[in-house]
C-alpha cells in the first residue's frame, strides 16, 4: 500500500518548552511536517506552565502546515495558569482535548491528561485519608474522561492519546519506586471497552517505547527524550501509519 493510501501520524511529548527555546524546535518540526499529515503532542508541551512558554511553542508551531492536537502534562499545570496555557496554544491553531473527541483526516481521537496512581494489584484504593481518596478520585475522573471521549467517536480507526501511561509496560526503565508516579491502570480499562488503533502517551522519560494493553492494543511512550535515546538515528517521534478509509461512489 502507498504512502498516499495512508494517514500518517506523527507523536510527541515531553516537549518542555522553555523561555530560551525561541528557534530550538522549527528544524524538528519541519522534520516533522516533511513525514507526517498530522502531529500529536502528549503533554508537558511547556515546561513550568507560564504563557511566555506557552507563546515560544505556538510561535515555533507557527510554521507547521498540518492539523495539531495535543493534551496537556503535569509541567503544564505547574504554575496554575493551564487555561492561559491551553487558550494559547489554541489561538496558535493547535487543538487541545480534556476529555474530549474530535476528528482529524478521517482519524478519531480522544485524549485528556491523565493521572497518577499506580498499575494492578499495586494501584492506590480509595481508602483511608481523604486526602488519599481524593487522589485516587483524580485519576478515576481522568479515566472517566477518556471512557467519555472514546464513547463520542463513531470512526473506524481511533487513537487515544494520554500524558500518563495506562498500563506499566511503557514506564519500565523508570526507578521502580516512582512507577506509581507515572501512570495507572484505570486508564487502560476504557481502552478495553472502546479499543482503538493505537494509545500514545509522553510523562516517561527513561521508559520503554512500546508496550500493548491487556486487549493487545500498541501503546507508544513517545516522550522526546526517551525516543532520542533509544533511536538515536532518527528524529525523535514515532510515526504511526494509518489506512485511510475507502470512499465508495454512488
Amino acid at each position: 500500500m502507498s504512502s498516499s493510501e495512508k494517514v500518517r501520524v506523527a507523536a510527541v511529548g515531553d516537549l518542555h518548552c522553555t523561555k530560551e527555546s525561541g528557534g530550538t524546535l522549527r528544524s524538528f518540526f519541519s522534520q516533522v511536517s516533511e513525514a507526517a499529515d498530522m502531529l500529536l503532542l502528549c503533554g508537558d508541551l511547556t515546561d513550568y506552565g507560564l504563557p511566555e512558554e506557552a507563546h515560544i511553542l505556538a510561535e515555533e508551531l507557527s510554521e507547521l502546515k498540518i492539523p495539531i492536537v495535543a493534551v496537556l502534562g503535569n509541567h503544564d499545570v505547574e504554575s496554575g495558569q493551564q487555561d492561559q496555557v491551553q487558550r494559547i496554544l489554541c489561538d496558535g491553531g493547535v487543538k487541545v482535548l480534556d476529555g474530549e473527541a474530535c476528528e482529524v483526516l478521517g482519524i478519531g481521537i480522544a485524549g485528556t491528561k491523565g493521572f497518577a496512581g499506580g498499575y494492578g494489584r499495586g494501584a492506590l484504593g480509595p481508602w483511608g485519608e481523604p486526602v488519599i481518596k481524593a487522589f485516587v478520585n483524580e485519576a478515576i475522573q481522568e479515566a472517566l474522561k477518556l471512557e467519555t471521549a472514546l464513547a463520542k467517536l463513531r470512526t473506524r480507526h481511533r487513537i487515544a492519546m494520554l500524558h500518563y501511561s495506562p498500563i506499566e509496560g511503557t514506564v519500565r526503565g523508570e526507578p521502580l519506586e516512582i512507577f506509581p508516579f507515572l501512570g495507572t491502570s484505570r486508564l487502560e480499562d476504557p481502552l478495553i471497552h472502546y479499543p482503538v488503533h493505537s494509545v500514545v502517551h509522553g510523562h516517561a522519560h527513561r521508559g520503554t517505547p512500546e508496550g500493548s494493553t491487556v486487549n493487545g492494543i500498541p501503546v507508544y511512550n513517545v516522550a522526546r527524550p526517551l525516543l532520542q535515546r533509544a533511536y538515536p538515528d532518527r528524529p525523535p517521534f514515532r510515526l504511526i501509519e494509518i489506512e485511510k478509509e475507502e470512499r465508495v461512489g454512488v
